[in-house]
């Protein structure tokens, strides 16, 4: 039997999967949590990733590994390959007057057109800026920028700090590259003249590896480019040109693959690549599964019980609405909204119908997405549902009526450490 590894180093933990190079079962796993926080040492990923690895029993069978990975955090690295000071995260959102400020600068869609991408607080191009403006000691020590997964990748590859960091052996891939702010999907090619503008000098950036392409570890193991994590877990659950990803977790992700690259100067829909050659147009919104969540808290039900309620209520609930912004909402961009249920009479207000409205409400705000994804020009046929939210019944029912596409669930797995585990049984089969 030959293996290969995924890996899915994400916010709150890493997550390696051992699979079968030709079934794809899945044949071992293990787990090693991460420190909270928006602000981490990346050795702490390291740490965790060794311990991982152990927990799935070691690599020494393993024929070719990659690695995917939370997208946009900064990792700043000096001459000698020394971290110059914690990773920030995607979530850290003090970055966020130095997005305002690029844009400002360079204009949303001159920004938009360069990169596929408007700058937002989560984005490298921000933090980077950020570094400059408030940190600049360790942005003029910064002699290479990094993501997560090209941090890790380097890392277990045999690199690392020293006299001969080897900074000219950082890799990436599209899909991550395309989530920095400096690069672009369109052209395949950094933008320079961005990166200087938000870090304040040109640095070492990691060479972007095509889909298909793979490097070697110190063991003479293939490895695959890595992925961010959205477009590895669209590996993962198989999504192909037309298929559309709709994650419900705390937030909600919607995202395509698609043939063609997208040019949002609203900056709703982020036009990633995707890692398998292909563009990952993505929106994001603020409120997802915690909208069931708050809904099940008041009614004084799990969440099995509410699914039962709103599957016993008619569709539109008997005119109850439930609009719901608890946290606001980033598509469409209203920051400052809040929650609100409408259509309230003595015949509409049931236990049932506000279970009901509660999923109603919470898919087409996901439905918003899928919206701005075909004002952009993608084509959709297929939702494919997946998060935590995904399990109730009555999203998995609901689902369709509101999407009006056919929507299929997968069954629930580790799919950004499964898509790392594709890509690697995609170069291990390459000539």
């Amino acid at each position: 039997m030959v293996l290969v590894m995924g890996v899915d180093s994400s916010t709150q933990a890493c997550k390696v999967v051992i699979v079968d190079a030709d079934t794809g079962e899945l044949v071992r796993e293990g787990r090693a949590a991460h420190p909270a926080g928006t602000s981490v040492d990346p050795e702490a990923w390291w740490a965790a990733l060794r311990t991982a690895i152990d927990a799935a029993g070691g690599m020494a069978d393993v024929a070719a590994w990659s690695i995917g990975g939370q997208q946009h955090g900064m990792v700043a690295l000096d001459e000698r390959g020394t971290v110059v000071r914690d990773a920030l995260l995607w979530n850290d959102t003090r970055s966020a007057r130095a997005a305002a400020d690029l844009v400002a600068e360079f204009g949303a869609e001159r920004l938009a057109e360069r990169t596929g991408l408007v700058p937002v607080a989560s984005f490298t191009i921000s933090k980077l800026r950020w570094l400059r403006d408030h940190e600049p000691a360790n942005a003029a020590r910064t002699a290479a920028v990094a993501l997560p997964h090209d941090w890790l990748t380097w890392r277990l590859r045999g690199f690392g700090p020293g006299a001969d960091a080897r900074l000219d052996e950082l890799v990436t891939d599209r899909s991550d590259a395309s989530g920095t702010g400096y690069w672009s999907a369109a052209t395949g090619a950094y933008d320079r003249e961005l990166l200087v503008a938000a870090l304040g000098h040109d640095a070492r950036l990691p060479r972007v590896l095509a889909a298909d392409e793979w490097v070697v570890d110190a063991d003479g193991r293939r490895v695959a480019p890595g992925a961010g994590d959205n477009a590895a877990s669209a590996l993962g659950v198989g999504a192909g040109v037309g298929d559309v990803v709709v994650s419900i977790g705390t937030s909600g992700t919607v995202f395509a693959v698609s043939e063609t690259a997208t040019v949002d100067p609203t900056g709703t829909v982020a036009g990633f690549a995707s890692a398998d050659g292909h563009h990952l147009p993505l929106v994001c919104t603020l409120n997802a599964a915690r909208v069931l969540d708050a809904t099940a808290v008041l009614l004084a039900v799990d969440h099995d019980e509410l699914s039962r309620l709103a599957l016993s209520a008619e569709p539109g609930a008997g005119g109850l609405a439930l609009v719901p912004y608890f946290e606001g909402e980033r598509t469409p961009n209203l920051p400052d909204a809040t929650a609100s249920v409408t259509g309230m009479t003595l015949a509409s207000t049931t236990r049932a119908n506000l279970a009901r409205a509660a999923v109603e409400g919470m898919l087409s705000g996901l439905g918003a997405g899928l919206d701005a994804l075909r004002e952009q020009g993608v084509p959709l046929r297929r939702v494919l549902l997946v998060g935590g939210g995904a399990r109730s019944a009555a999203v998995q029912r609901i689902a369709p009526l509101v999407f009006g596409l056919e929507v299929e669930v997968p069954e629930p797995g580790e799919y950004v450490a499964l898509g790392a585990a594709e890509q690697a049984r995609r170069v291990l089969a390459a000539l």
